[in-house]
């Protein structure tokens, strides 16, 4: 039976859709190089995070998505003729929408806006929408029309239309808009995802999609549809069930380093999502992690690490359902290009002791030859479970990523 799942694996790769992905800046790198980082996080600390509220049919919560790490872009395009869209393919959310010519926000005018009187497929439902973010909100309303992916045809797909977008995050997006992939349950009540319309209407051989994300600077890396190409990973696909069918959320072992369990002692959950660059876990385990690795607390908000330290530092190794999945520490250690002038890259502040003040706690500044980061970070949302942990890009570029709809399940291997 396992040679035949293989086999059909390999019949259907045939008749895939590739959408080519490219890797772009995200918004934490930009705002970090123009020294923008640590006033940004002070202003907005719920960034990370997403407020709690009554849950209404017209409003989607999407409570992982904080825009500052969003990171690979495809081209989508909707309308009849078609107008054009960069969008983040994104398995931690279920919704599409896109920028409309009616938002009023700066953001809008600073990307490509979707114009309906140029659509003869066109329909308005006239139904409000809000897509609650921790840092604001996409206002907009529903409409409907031709969404056109890889060459595949989707009629009459629900998407969004933003008339406001929380412009100090997505003014200076490298993307449009953000295209959902996760489980019909966390979409806008009602609607229909774009991957569950494309598998309805008889458009894909098989129901399940797969990543595969190259280490490579900008392209390179590829959105599968409908088949999986084995030429992108080694070895054999290891299946894990999905344990909560709204985020791709799979049960984990545990996450040690050196043989010695750091977290997820006794097990825990993880969820899969191409829109987290980082690793994301609970707030103890993750500055125990820190402490681990030498990271400390930078200016800018994140944890510096000394670059050297990459050589050295062992493996963190994630285990889901009795298969070893390290992360090396080039992985979870990244080279950011340094910020403005107000602060020198990797700067770490120091506690110390001065007698030149009343104050028994001044703080001194270490900086270190390069700008190295730290790639966990703390969860400041609450996720399901009591300990919920978010395996984003660092994770997913090593491992090559099935999400199987039709048997909820995911596939992992080795990447090329």
């Amino acid at each position: 039976m396992k040679w035949l799942g293989v086999l059909g694996l390999v019949a259907l790769s045939e008749c895939l859709v590739m959408i080519p992905l490219t890797r772009i800046k995200s918004l934490r790198e930009s705002l970090r190089e123009r020294d923008l980082l640590a006033e940004y996080l002070e202003q907005h600390p719920a960034t990370r995070g997403h407020p709690e509220g009554s849950w209404e049919p017209r409003v989607a919560d999407e409570p992982m998505r904080n825009y500052l790490d969003l990171a690979y872009v495809g081209t989508i395009s909707i309308g009849t003729p078609p107008q054009d869209f960069r969008v983040v393919l994104d398995t931690g959310s279920a919704d599409l929408w896109v920028p409309s010519i009616y938002c009023s926000s700066q953001a809008c005018a600073k990307h490509r806006a979707f114009n309906p009187l140029r659509s003869s497929t066109f329909l308005v439902s006239g139904r409000p929408i809000s897509l609650e973010y921790g840092s604001g909100k996409m206002s907009g309303f529903l409409a409907y029309d031709t969404v056109r992916i890889g060459g595949l045809v989707d009629t009459a797909q629900a998407f969004g239309l933003s008339l406001e977008e929380p412009g100090a995050l997505t003014e200076d997006a490298a993307f449009d808009g953000i295209l959902g992939l996760s489980f019909p349950g966390l979409s806008i009540q009602g609607t229909t995802p774009v991957f569950d319309s494309l598998w309805a209407q008889g458009l894909l051989p098989q129901n399940l999609f797969a990543f595969y994300l190259s280490t490579k600077e900008e392209q390179g890396s590829v959105l599968m549809l409908g088949g999986v190409d084995p030429a992108y990973h080694h070895g054999d696909l290891h299946w894990v069930p999905v344990s909560k069918p709204l985020y791709w959320q799979v049960a984990m072992d545990s996450i040690s380093m050196d043989g010695q369990v750091i977290a997820c002692d006794g097990g825990c959950q993880g969820i899969l999502d191409t829109g987290t660059s980082l690793l994301t876990g609970p707030r103890t385990h993750i500055l125990n992690i820190q402490r681990l690795i030498g990271a400390q607390p930078s200016q800018g908000g994140e944890y510096a690490v000394d670059c050297k330290a990459v050589g050295t530092l062992p493996d963190i190794v994630f285990t889901i359902q009795g298969t070893r999945y390290p992360v090396p520490a080039s992985a979870y250690i990244r080279k950011g290009k340094p910020a403005g002038t107000k602060a020198a890259a990797g700067a770490v502040m120091i506690p110390a002791t001065t007698q030149e003040s009343g104050s028994a706690l001044h703080w001194l500044r270490r900086s270190y030859a390069h700008a190295c980061y730290s790639s966990f970070e703390e969860s400041a949302v609450h996720l399901p479970g009591p300990e919920t942990w978010v395996l984003g890009d660092v994770f997913l570029r090593l491992y090559f990523t099935v999400f199987d709809r039709g048997n909820s399940r995911v596939g992992l291997a080795p990447a090329a």
